[in-house]
C-alpha cells in the first residue's frame, strides 16, 4: 500500500512539474508585463482565412471576419484551437474550397491540424463560434455562426464531431446573418441554451457596388455598402428541450423585440447579480443590448437605463467586441466594447447597483482613435491580480491605404496594462513584435494553453494568417486555473460565478461562452494572484444558484472543482 501510494505521488508530482515547465521561455531579458511574439508558424497552424477577396472588399460580407475558439474537444486537459473560416464570393472549382479547422494541442507546443479525422471538414461563409456541452455528456461541442445557415457540430466523445444542426433545431432558416453566440442556460433548468445575434438581411443580388448609394461613401471615397441602408435581423434564442433538441423562442421571450438592431458580440454575464445570467450584445451603428433574465423565461432590454446602450456623451457608437470581468477588485463586472474607427472603445464600471459608468476616459482608454477594434479580451498577462485588456483591430476599407483615409487597413494588436488603481497604461508598442506586426485582426480568444499559467491569445486574422501570441515576458507572481465541472448544473458549469478569497482581497470572475468579438476563449477561468500565495477558500455560485465553498491547498497550479463536493452555503 506505502509502494503504490509511493507511486501514486511520484506521478502526480511529475504531471505538476510538466504543467510548470513553460514550452516558450519566458525570460528576463524582457521587462513585464509582457513581450507577445506570435509563434503561429513555428506551432503548425498557417492556414489561411478565406473571406471573399484578400485586397477588394466589395461586400460587406467580405470584410466581418471569423472567430475563434478554445475548446479542449478530447478532454486531455490541453486546450484546443478551433478557427472558423469563410469562403469566395466565386468558388474556383478546381481549387479545394476552404474549411474550418481544428488543431490538436500536442502538448509540446506545436499543434496538428486534425480537421479532417474529426470530421470538421466544412465550407461556409463561417462567422461566429462558441462551445458549450449542449447534451451534458462530458465532451464540448461547437456551434458556428453562418452567413447562411448556421452548424452545430456534436462531439461524438471519440475525437470526431456530427454536425446536427438541422435536426437540433438551430441551422436558423438561412436568411439571417449569424454572427456572435453563447451557450447559456438562461432559465436554470441544468441544460444549455443558444443565443445567436444577427446582423443583417444581406442579400448580394440587391445590394449596390461600392458608392452606388449615398450610404456607400466614407470620407468622401466609394466604399462597400452597410450596414446603414441594410435591413437589420433579429436576435435567436434557441431553448435546449433536452435529447438534442432545441426550441426557437425568441418571440415569447422577448430577444427579437430588439429588431432594428446590428448586432455582433455576445456576452454573458449576470450584471446585477441576482443568480440568473444575463446576456450583452454589441451592435453596429446602433445602441447596443443589455439582455436582463426577468427569471421567468424572458428578458427585457435595459440598455439605456443600465447606462451600456451609449457612451458618456449619450452617443450610438459602431460596437464590434466586448467582454467582461472586475478589472479594478471591487468585486463586480465590468464591459468593454470595441468600436469602429475615429472613435474610442468604451469601458463601463459597475457601480454594484446594476447601473454602470463610462469612465473611458478617466481609465485612460480614451486613446488610439485611428483604429477599428473587433475581438478583445480582459486577461491578465502578467498575473499582477488585475485583468488587463487584449485587443484586435484592423479596418473593413481597403481603400483607407490608397485613398490615405487617416488609417490604414492593417492594424497592430493593443495591449492596455491595468495598473491596479483604476487606470490602464498602452503597453501595445512596447509589447513585443506580435503586438506592433500589422495584420487585419478580427475574432481573438485567450487560454493558458500549456497550464503553465501564462495567458496566450489566438487572433484570427481577415484574409490572413492567424496568430498565436504567447508572451515571454517573466515575472514573479502567481495564479490559479479552475475548472468547474457541473452535475446538477449543466456540465461545464457555464454561468457559474467563482470568488477567490485571499489573505488580502477577494477575486471574482464567471464562466462564460462566447464573448470577444465572434469568438469563445478558454471555458476555464483563469486568475493572476499577484504576491499572494494561500487562499482562505474558493466560493462557487452554480448556475442553478446553490453557492458552495472550496478549501483550497497550493497555487500556481489548475484546479477542477465539481458540484456537490464543496461545503454548501446556506441561502
Amino acid at each position: 500500500m506505502k509502494l503504490v501510494s509511493a507511486m501514486l505521488l511520484l506521478a502526480a508530482s511529475a504531471m505538476h512539474a510538466q504543467t510548470q515547465q513553460q514550452v516558450y521561455q519566458a525570460t528576463a531579458e524582457h521587462p513585464t508585463p509582457a513581450w507577445f511574439v506570435d509563434v503561429a508558424a513555428k506551432a503548425g497552424i498557417t492556414v489561411r482565412n478565406v473571406n471573399g477577396s484578400a485586397t477588394n472588399k466589395r461586400y460587406i460580407v467580405e470584410a466581418t471576419g471569423s472567430g475563434v475558439a478554445i475548446v479542449d474537444y478530447d478532454n486531455d486537459g490541453w486546450p484546443d484551437i478551433f478557427l472558423v473560416n469563410g469562403q469566395e464570393l466565386e468558388q474556383d472549382k478546381t481549387q479545394k474550397a476552404p474549411t474550418n479547422h481544428l488543431f490538436h494541442n500536442n502538448h509540446d507546443g506545436t499543434f496538428t491540424d486534425v480537421t479532417e479525422k474529426a470530421g470538421l471538414v466544412s465550407t461556409g461563409w463561417g462567422q461566429g463560434t462558441c462551445v458549450g456541452d449542449y447534451d451534458n455528456d462530458g465532451f464540448d461541442d461547437l456551434y458556428v455562426t453562418d452567413y447562411g445557415k448556421n452548424r452545430l457540430f456534436h462531439n461524438q466523445g471519440n475525437g470526431t464531431f456530427k454536425e446536427v444542426a438541422e435536426q437540433a433545431g438551430v441551422a436558423g432558416s438561412g436568411k439571417e446573418w449569424g454572427t456572435g453566440c453563447a451557450f447559456v442556460d438562461y432559465d436554470r433548468d441544468g441544460k444549455l441554451d443558444l443565443m445567436v445575434a444577427n446582423y443583417v438581411h444581406f442579400d448580394l443580388s440587391k445590394t449596390p457596388a461600392p458608392g452606388g448609394e449615398a450610404g456607400c461613401m466614407w470620407k468622401g471615397a466609394p466604399v462597400m455598402c452597410g450596414p446603414r441602408g441594410l435591413p437589420g435581423a433579429k436576435n435567436i434564442l434557441f431553448h435546449n428541450e433536452g435529447g438534442g433538441k432545441f426550441t426557437d423562442v425568441s418571440t415569447k421571450s422577448g430577444i427579437e423585440k430588439t429588431d432594428a438592431h446590428y448586432c455582433f458580440s455576445v456576452t454573458t454575464l449576470d450584471y446585477n447579480e441576482d443568480g440568473w445570467p444575463d446576456v450583452y450584445v454589441a451592435c453596429d451603428s446602433t445602441p447596443a443590448i443589455l439582455y436582463r433574465n426577468n427569471h421567468n423565461g424572458t428578458f427585457t432590454d435595459v440598455g439605456p437605463d443600465a447606462g451600456v446602450a451609449f457612451n458618456e456623451d449619450g452617443r450610438e457608437q459602431a460596437g464590434m467586441g466586448s467582454t467582461a470581468a472586475d478589472y479594478d477588485g471591487d468585486g463586480h463586472l465590468d464591459i468593454f466594447k470595441t468600436n469602429f474607427s475615429d472613435d474610442t472603445s468604451t469601458l463601463y464600471h459597475a457601480n454594484g447597483d446594476g447601473t454602470f459608468t463610462d469612465v473611458t476616459l478617466a481609465a485612460g482608454l480614451g486613446i488610439n482613435l485611428d483604429a477599428l477594434g473587433w475581438g478583445a479580451m480582459f486577461a491578465d498577462v502578467d498575473n499582477d491580480g488585475y485583468p488587463d485588456l487584449l485587443v484586435a483591430n484592423g479596418h473593413v476599407y481597403p481603400e483607407v491605404d490608397t485613398a490615405k483615409l487617416g488609417a490604414t487597413f492593417k492594424e497592430p494588436r493593443f495591449l492596455y496594462w491595468n495598473q491596479g488603481n483604476g487606470k490602464f497604461k498602452d503597453e501595445s508598442k512596447s509589447g513585443g513584435p506580435g503586438l506592433t506586426e500589422r495584420l487585419s485582426g478580427r475574432g481573438l480568444a485567450v487560454a493558458d494553453l500549456w497550464n503553465d499559467g501564462r495567458i496566450e491569445a489566438v487572433v484570427n486574422n481577415l484574409s490572413d494568417r492567424p496568430m498565436l501570441l504567447v508572451n515571454e515576458a517573466a515575472n514573479g507572481n502567481h495564479w490559479l486555473g479552475v475548472k468547474l465541472v457541473g452535475t446538477s448544473s449543466n456540465r461545464d458549469a457555464i454561468g457559474a460565478r467563482v470568488t477567490l478569497h485571499g489573505q488580502k482581497r477577494s477575486w471574482v470572475d464567471e464562466v462564460r461562452s462566447g464573448s470577444s468579438y465572434s469568438s469563445s476563449s478558454d471555458l476555464r477561468v483563469h486568475f493572476g494572484l499577484g504576491a499572494e500565495t494561500k487562499l482562505t477558500n474558493i466560493e462557487v455560485r452554480w448556475p442553478k444558484g446553490e453557492r458552495e465553498v472550496f478549501v483550497v491547498e497550493g497555487v500556481d497550479r489548475m484546479l477542477t472543482l465539481t458540484e456537490g463536493k464543496g461545503k454548501p452555503v446556506a441561502p
